[in-house]
C-alpha cells in the first residue's frame, strides 16, 4: 500500500475480512521468521567451542553471548504478542481496544499489527507511565 492510499484509509471502521486476512498474513510471516532466527540462534548458542586463546576472548564470547540472550528475550516477547494477535483473530476479536472496545484502524495495525489498544487509549496509557515514572 502507498502512502496515499494509506492516508486515504477510514479512521473509525471496522476491519474488513480482506484487511483481517492481510494483517493475517503479515502477522504469521512475522511469525515464521522470528521462530527460525529463534532457532538459529539457540544452535550457535549451542555449538561447541573450542576454549579461547586468552582472556579477552572470552570476554568478547560472554558479551556476545549475553547479547544474543537478551535479543532471544525480546523476541519471546514479540513471539507471545503475534501469537496472542493471530489468536484474537481467530476468536473474532482481533481489531477492537481491549481498553475502550472501539476499533483499531487498519492503518495503526498495519503500523503495529499486535497493537491491543486503538491510538486514543494508548496515547493516555503513555502518559499515564511516564507521569508515574516522574513521581
Amino acid at each position: 500500500m502507498n502512502p496515499e492510499q494509506l492516508a486515504n484509509l477510514p479512521d473509525d471502521e471496522y476491519l474488513s475480512r480482506a484487511e483481517i486476512a492481510h494483517l493475517y498474513g503479515i502477522l504469521s510471516g512475522q511469525l515464521e521468521g522470528l521462530l527460525s532466527h529463534s532457532r538459529e540462534a539457540i544452535g550457535n548458542l549451542h555449538e561447541v567451542r573450542e576454549v579461547e586463546a586468552d582472556e579477552l576472548d572470552f570476554t568478547s564470547a560472554e558479551l556476545e553471548r549475553d547479547a544474543t540472550l537478551r535479543m532471544a528475550d525480546r523476541e519471546r516477547q514479540l513471539l507471545t504478542k503475534i501469537q496472542s494477535a493471530i489468536n484474537r483473530i481467530q476468536d473474532g476479536e482481533y481489531g477492537t481496544c481491549e481498553t475502550c472496545g472501539a476499533p483499531i484502524t487498519y492503518r495503526r495495525l498495519l503500523a503495529r499489527p499486535v497493537a491491543t489498544q486503538c491510538i486514543d487509549c494508548k496515547t493516555a496509557a503513555e502518559q499515564i507511565e511516564r507521569r508515574s515514572r516522574m513521581l
